[in-house]
């Protein structure tokens, strides 16, 4: 099979994890015979630098021209350290997502037993966790009419959501819960927000055409509290751009780090898949970056996008088994015990693709993620 993927590095540590997933993306064409074509494009702090673009117009074409994205980060001390410069790394991320048209972010919090440890919630509460966020990404606060006032002495964000939004990711959240325990949590703020009750109003009635799953609503102050007191108790989470981008940040951390977490930005065309993580300038360049999150996002891509279910299955196991065997990044590392290996960035990557050299067996059992992500596929 031969597929077109265009490769967004982005900033800071984006260009070192990315560079992992290519890797593993060449060994599953060499294993699986298939031919993958790659072209880079410039975004985020990067593209500022050499266009003034955060999103120059070439890379939007390779963009809309391609079978799937593997993104980076974007981001730069710079811009966090100048409130008022007009032009931001993000804005090159949000223009990308509405000009995609990617309105649901799939984030998927799956647990390996080995890494219980490395959160900082006790074991016992998180094993067995298994959840599946569905954010909104391309309305809300972030896309709302926004400015300041009086001055410039009051500023004012717009929360807006618009019908058609609810209903095409909620659709994709029910369909997706079918395939999984059969139940959606939706998290909004009905009891004070005008946006949110919309929001309600909209997923209960798309709610009645899936009568075999559960549906129940949470403020999210509740959901997030929840959230670290029992997680297993969410299945699928379905919620908009702000409480999503905030869940699934707490969420990272039921995980142990936010270099485990991989995620996918879908919509009716072409697929983005990136880490969760940030750019993380304070450890770019020092080779200690978790490329797992971004390997774990490749086997999102070749589930959703290419519908390559084994390939993707193999990425898994894949990472499982360098678990399995002791190697761990810095941040997932428990250094009080003897059988844990630390290794740099490349190391790790290298690992992950000699077990898919070595084909060794699926354990199906472990392997999730694919199963219920193949239903918004």
């Amino acid at each position: 099979m031969h597929k077109k993927i265009v490769l967004l590095p982005g900033d800071g540590i984006g260009k070192e994890v990315t560079t992992e997933g290519k890797k593993v993306l060449d060994k599953i064409a060499q294993v699986f015979n298939h031919q993958f074509e790659y072209e880079y494009a410039a975004i985020g702090h990067d593209a500022i630098e050499s266009t003034g673009n955060p999103l120059p117009d070439e890379t939007l074409i390779k963009l809309k021209n391609c079978d799937a994205i593997l993104f980076g980060a974007v981001g730069h001390p710079k811009y966090d350290n100048d409130p008022t410069l007009k032009v931001r790394p993000e804005q090159g991320l949000l223009k990308m997502r509405k000009e995609l048209g990617l309105y649901a972010n799939l984030r998927p919090i799956k647990l390996f037993d080995e890494l219980l440890h490395t959160s900082s919630i006790k074991p016992e509460v998180l094993k067995g966790s298994d959840i599946l966020f569905f954010r909104e990404l391309t309305g809300d606060v972030y896309f709302g009419e926004k400015g300041r006032k009086d001055g410039r002495d009051t500023a004012f964000d717009l929360m807006i959501y618009h019908r058609y939004e609810v209903e095409r990711i909620a659709h994709k959240a029910f369909q997706a819960a079918r395939t999984r325990r059969k139940k959606v949590t939706s998290v909004d703020k009905a009891n004070v927000l005008e946006s949110s009750r919309l929001w309600r109003e909209v997923v209960q009635e798309v709610g009645k055409q899936y009568p075999d799953v559960q549906l129940e609503h949470q403020f999210i102050d509740a959901a997030a509290m929840k959230l670290i007191q029992n997680p297993r108790g969410f299945d699928v989470v379905l919620t908009g751009n702000l409480f999503g981008d905030i869940l699934t940040d707490e969420a990272s951390q039921i995980a142990g780090s936010m270099g485990l977490l991989a995620s996918a930005s879908v919509g009716d065309t072409v697929g983005l898949y990136e880490p969760i993580h940030g750019s993380a300038h304070d450890i770019t360049g020092k080779g200690i970056a978790n490329p797992l999150a971004s390997i774990l996002s490749v086997a999102l891509l070749l589930d959703i996008s290419f519908g390559m279910k084994q390939e993707s299955e193999a990425v898994i196991t894949a990472v499982e088994a360098v678990l399995k065997q002791g190697f761990r990044t810095g941040d997932i590392a428990d250094t009080s015990t003897d059988k844990v290996k630390i290794l740099n960035t490349s190391t790790m990557g290298s690992k992950v693709v000699e077990q898919i050299e070595n084909k060794e067996p699926i354990n199906m059992t472990a392997l999730n993620t694919a199963s219920f992500i193949a239903s918004i596929s």
